[in-house]
């Protein structure tokens, strides 16, 4: 009897392990993932997932609480503290790439009861404040080009490549 018990406790422990690293590590995980939510501007990013999960070691860094990660944040531990492993954990499964839209603001207004994620950042924000922040203390790349290469619409936009401003004509000085 002494053994089947032991026996029962192992196969609980292993599933536990294949269930916790599955979580992070597991097969459903992309190697490569494209970031285009502002593809009208710049070609699509080339994130390299798996070498991240390689340096990092810890989906909660830039998966906050979804992957079943420790909450430290004090505002969202208020309601979030034993909330677990969620089935969305991509930045745009939460992170709105238009926040200020009528819709957005309209979604936010009308919850009941209402939720404490005014405060919560758009999608660009969400990139930006955790890959630059990331990438500054890792000496990583943190200019806008190192990541993202602007396409022809972005020229335009923010007036470079062919769209920028031409420098003025010298002025001829007069010999009289």
């Amino acid at each position: 009897m002494h053994a089947v018990k032991q026996q029962m406790v192992m196969a609980l422990i292993g599933a536990m392990v294949m269930l916790v690293s599955s979580v992070c590590f597991g097969s459903g995980i992309p190697d490569r993932i494209t970031i285009n939510s502002i593809q009208q501007y710049y070609a699509g990013v080339d994130f390299n997932h798996a070498s991240h999960i390689n340096n990092l070691k810890d989906c909660g860094l830039c998966h906050h609480h979804t992957t079943g990660a420790q909450i430290t944040d004090p505002n969202c531990v208020r309601c979030h503290k034993n909330s677990g492993a969620q089935a969305v954990v991509s930045c745009k499964g939460c992170h709105s790439p238009t926040p200020f839209s009528p819709e957005e603001l309209k979604l936010q207004r009308d919850q009941h009861p209402p939720i404490y994620h005014m405060d919560k950042v758009g999608l660009k924000a969400a990139y930006h404040l955790g890959c630059v922040g990331c990438h500054k203390k890792m000496g990583a790349p943190t200019g806008c080009q190192d990541c993202h290469k602007r396409n022809e619409n972005g020229d335009g936009i923010f007036h470079s490549g062919k769209y920028a401003p031409k420098a003025p004509a010298k002025q001829k000085t007069s010999h009289h």
